[in-house]
């Protein structure tokens, strides 16, 4: 495996998808207004919907299972609590429950001062996510992974956050600028940053197979 196949390895789609538009409504909003008139079942399709995106968000970010896990409720808690608040005007909701989650993230990480572990290949838990690779795919791809998320650990909060919503979210940079609350150019700026971050640590630990 060379440095550049492994920065590639997840990085192939996200290049495609983030020159996309992707497309304005999901299904989520009609959930929303299900929810808002108290129909309890559509908050659990709500949450089936985008629970696996928001956990392996939090996963790659915080590389801890139960961290991750609480993040997940409690993202998913508090935007339910907030639903009456949301505006699909101003933002998908996709793009609300990623802020929602990133703050959680930064909230569990300021509280423990978590130290970066090596992960030994993709978690998977009960949450319904038609995106999630079958077990012989995420088997096939451990390694690589594991080499591309021990060089993200290595990375500052703020060029991992950015490095996670490109490579493994797949968004744009204007939707990630507006996640993180920071300009475009900024987020591009601090995506350059990680990506030399990135092959500087592939290639070391690449030279040592």
């Amino acid at each position: 495996m060379t440095e550049q196949h492994a920065l590639n390895w997840d990085a192939t789609n996200v290049t495609q998808t983030a020159v996309t538009t992707p497309p304005t409504d999901d299904g989520s909003l009609a959930l929303i207004q299900r929810c808002l008139h108290g129909d309890d079942n559509a908050y659990v399709e709500l949450y089936n919907l985008h629970a696996g995106m928001i956990y392996r968000l939090a996963y790659s970010l915080l590389q801890h299972q139960e961290d991750a896990e609480e993040v997940l409720q409690d993202s998913f808690e508090y935007a339910f609590r907030k639903l009456k608040n949301y505006n699909h005007k101003k933002s998908a909701f996709k793009t609300w429950l990623y802020r929602i989650a990133v703050s959680r993230s930064r909230n569990k990480r300021r509280r423990k001062w978590l130290p970066t572990s090596p992960l030994d290949g993709p978690i998977h838990i009960d949450i319904p996510d038609k995106n999630n690779p079958t077990p012989d795919a995420a088997l096939a791809l451990s390694e690589q992974q594991q080499t591309v998320w021990q060089a993200l650990g290595e990375l500052s909060p703020k060029l991992r956050e950015v490095a996670i919503l490109r490579y493994y979210q797949g968004l744009r940079y204007a939707e990630i600028g507006e996640i993180l609350d920071i300009p475009p150019k900024t987020a591009e700026s601090r995506m350059r940053l990680a990506h030399k971050a990135l092959r500087e640590h592939l290639a070391a630990a690449l030279s040592e197979y």
